[in-house]
């Protein structure tokens, strides 16, 4: 007989951001588009965010990170 194995939560940590609605309506939109959930979806767009960040904003960041 199998057993119920109930996984570890994921490292993620719960946070609450008031966004305005046109924003959280376009994200959800796309979401909808990509068959992706809205957090799925908000992770991608500060992913790239992250990574496309001015030159000084990264070096500052960076600079915390090794902190």
């Amino acid at each position: 007989m199998n057993k119920l194995k109930i996984p570890q939560n994921h490292s993620g940590i719960s946070k609450t951001l008031r966004l305005p609605e046109n924003i959280v309506d376009d994200i959800q939109h796309l979401a909808n588009f990509k068959n992706l959930s809205f957090n799925r979806t908000v992770i991608s767009l500060l992913q790239f965010s992250l990574s496309n960040l001015d030159e000084q904003d990264r070096i500052y960041l960076n600079k915390l990170r090794e902190e």
